[in-house]
């Protein structure tokens, strides 16, 4: 599809986060730390297995071990994890054994305790176990020198407990990537002010601290650097200070294209800045760039300034730039689930523009996942997108949808969930 749109010169989403993620260099410092801490970081080097998994032949069951095809058997002894028979089963002989105990040498098969009848010490099953049947062999799972997951991989709970059993203590990640948080404007005042003390046209700046949250449920390190004047002087030095402590810079508001203020002045005097209009609703105008620095460089994230646009813009563009940043493997970075599902009320829309509604999902009583837009959708209306857990994504060059009709929808997932 061509990235030309209805609204002449707007760049498509797709188009804008492929150009996010192909123009960023991944961190590379990393350090060691213990498995527990390892959650949400990045793998850094390979981890091997420091032994067999299983460790040995054991029981899928509780039940009797047994030694060879017989109609009956005689119990010698019992198997408890942790507490292995030591001796050898001989042919028609059996022993007691609990899930996860260790098959003792001789046993080829273990019988699982609803089978089994007695006779004193004799034992006879109801129906006869296979060879092989409920034994767990050594190393099914995992091999001794193995490497367990690859490098660039999200460590995720599954990986905590392989890992973990597998013997690793500790695992070699790569370092969290650095925020810096600011805003900027004489009109944005801070969380606290009492109402009766904001001036005609004042607001309070809500946008870092929602922005904050969602960095927050990430792997990343926050410099909030707070509010700041629309003085060039103070801007300078809040970029400056931003470039200088972090490895990316995140603000809102003053990106609008032909929007005459001192932010994009500073920003082009410091580095290259892109001013993009993009063909995403809300949302349209966002800033992209880097500020070189003695070491490296800084990226830059410009968002809208309207509350609703900043936070999808964020969620549809920036936070997957930062799984490139953060240095996840390519084949490892997972795009936004998304489903279909039957919409539940009419929408007006205009081709032209990528638009995220934002919905709430649910499966009905006949078991069908449908959808129904919540609030009003100006993206400045926040108390629509409080009650959401989705996004109806609906193409660029579409037009109304009417009830009833089948719609792609995005579950919310971190930082939104």
């Amino acid at each position: 599809m061509s990235d030309t749109c209805a609204e002449n010169g707007l760049r498509s989403v797709e188009t804008a986060k492929q150009m996010l993620i192909d123009s960023i260099i991944p961190i590379t410092e990393a350090k060691t730390i213990p498995l527990g801490e390892a959650c949400g970081k990045v793998l850094a080097e390979p981890v091997l297995a420091a032994l067999d998994l299983p460790p040995c032949d054991n029981s899928a069951m509780d039940g009797y071990a047994l030694c060879g095809d017989f109609e009956r058997y005689t119990v010698i002894g019992k198997s408890l994890a942790g507490h292995p028979f030591t001796g050898s089963l001989e042919p028609g002989q059996a022993t007691r054994i609990t899930t996860g105990a260790a098959v003792p040498s001789g046993a080829d098969r273990v019988q699982m305790q609803e089978n089994c009848t007695f006779d004193g010490d004799q034992l006879s099953q109801s129906r006869a176990a296979v060879p092989g049947e409920n034994i767990r062999r050594r190393g099914e799972d995992v091999h001794t020198g193995q490497s367990l997951i690859p490098v660039g991989s999200k460590i995720k709970v599954p990986h905590i407990a392989l890992l973990a059993a597998a013997g690793v203590a500790e695992v070699t990640v790569l370092r969290p990537i650095k925020a810096a948080l600011l805003s900027i404007g004489d009109e944005l005042k801070p969380i606290g002010t009492p109402a009766s003390e904001l001036g005609d046209g004042d607001i309070y700046d809500s946008n870092r601290i929602a922005l904050k949250a969602a960095l927050e449920q990430l792997d990343v390190e926050i410099l909030d650097l707070g509010c700041w004047p629309d003085e060039p002087g103070k801007i300078r030095e809040a970029f400056a200070h931003a470039r200088d402590n972090a490895d990316f810079v995140l603000t809102s508001g003053g990106v609008s294209v032909g929007e005459a203020d001192y932010t994009k002045t500073v920003l082009q005097e410091l580095g290259e800045i892109g001013f993009w209009k993009l063909a995403i609703k809300p949302g349209k105008p966002f800033a992209f760039g880097k500020l070189p620095k003695e070491k490296g460089e800084t990226l830059f994230f410009g968002l809208p300034g309207n509350p609703v646009s900043a936070i999808v813009t964020l969620y549809q563009l920036v936070i997957p730039a930062l799984d490139k940043l953060s240095g996840t493997a390519d084949d490892q970075r997972q795009p936004p689930l998304q489903t279909r599902a039957r919409l539940l009320n009419g929408i007006r829309k205009k081709p032209g523009r990528t638009d995220f509604q934002r919905g709430f999902t649910y499966c009905d009583n006949d078991g069908i996942q449908v959808v129904e837009t919540r609030g009003v959708q100006g993206s400045h209306i926040l108390s629509g997108f409080a009650q959401a857990n989705c996004f109806v994504v609906l193409p660029r060059e579409g037009g109304d949808c009417e009830t009833g009709d089948w719609v792609t929808v995005e579950p919310f997932n971190a930082p939104l969930r």
